[in-house]
């Protein structure tokens, strides 16, 4: 097993998800911060949209369109010219709670997930499901019973969506179909006492993975054999994505705190880096 050292290349967030490398910079939410921002490889940062009800997983569309999920009042948002907002979508009918993380398919389609009750107030925990919106907004649940889905990806050949579930410490597979609907449910990784919040897909098929309560990132084969360990420690392990100039730059966000402090606009999270061997894959 390969251990890795991240050294930090931004800071002053509050609480960063949704990291996406699209056209030559780092797209990123800052969720308790209200903004989107865009990083360069140096570091340098560009805010592109302020999104009231607190921003995460990003999409950007093959048409070009950029997509965010609103979480507090669950909508997908388009980000248009001088970060403009209008409504993609509203899931409020179909998520219970605040809408997370995404992953968007080669045709377009989003799926996103929901925490399933509502964790900041410390609700009692429920399970979750999984929503696919298409292109042109028409929305529908494709998978049901998940324990808090969050990061997803979806393989070079379109066959296969992985989400993390985070409570239930295992990235779960599913089959798609052409029409992207989801079947053949399946645990891909388990991951212990690991709680798996943001993925990403490497070239070799397997996956980054931030596991937020034990403090570090780790890459996992499927079956579950981890091949490399980066330890943060006093340092909540986020979400990651492969990019820069040759997909082989690993963006690792951090936070520095507990989860009853994100609220307070306290800016203890940062954008942290490594490089790696295997490039990316694309997804999310």
């Amino acid at each position: 097993m390969s251990d890795l050292t991240l050294e930090n290349l931004a800071e002053g967030f509050v609480f960063l998800e949704g990291p996406r490398w699209h056209e030559g910079r780092l797209w990123l939410s800052d969720m308790w911060g209200h903004t989107v921002y865009t990083l360069d490889e140096s570091g340098a940062r560009e805010s592109i949209a302020n999104v009231p009800n607190r921003p995460s997983g990003l999409a950007f569309l093959p048409d070009g369109r950029r997509i965010v999920v609103s979480m507090a009042d669950r909508r997908l948002l388009a980000i248009g010219a001088g970060g403009a907002l209008s409504e993609f979508a509203d899931l409020s009918t179909l998520a219970a709670a605040d809408i997370n993380d995404c992953v968007v398919d080669t045709l377009g389609n989003i799926y996103v997930g929901n925490f399933g009750y509502d964790l900041f107030n410390e609700a009692e925990p429920a399970l979750a499901n999984l929503v696919k919106v298409t292109p042109d907004g028409k929305k529908d649940v494709v998978a049901t019973d998940l324990n808090f889905p969050n990061g997803a990806v979806i393989t070079p050949d379109g066959r296969t969506l992985i989400c993390a579930e985070t409570f239930a410490h295992c990235l779960t597979a599913f089959d798609r179909a052409a029409d992207g609907s989801l079947s053949g449910r399946r645990e891909w990784a388990a991951l212990g006492e690991r709680t798996p919040d943001g993925i990403c897909l490497d070239e070799s098929g397997a996956i980054w993975v931030a596991s937020f309560m034990t403090d570090e990132f780790i890459r996992v084969e499927e079956g579950g054999r981890v091949t490399h360990e980066i330890a943060c420690p006093g340092r909540r392990a986020v979400a990651c994505n492969l990019g820069g100039a040759d997909g082989r730059t690993l963006f690792a966000l951090t936070y520095e705190g507990e989860l009853g402090d994100i609220a307070s606009g306290a800016k203890n999270a940062r954008v942290e880096t490594c490089r790696v061997e295997v490039a990316s894959s694309g997804s999310p």
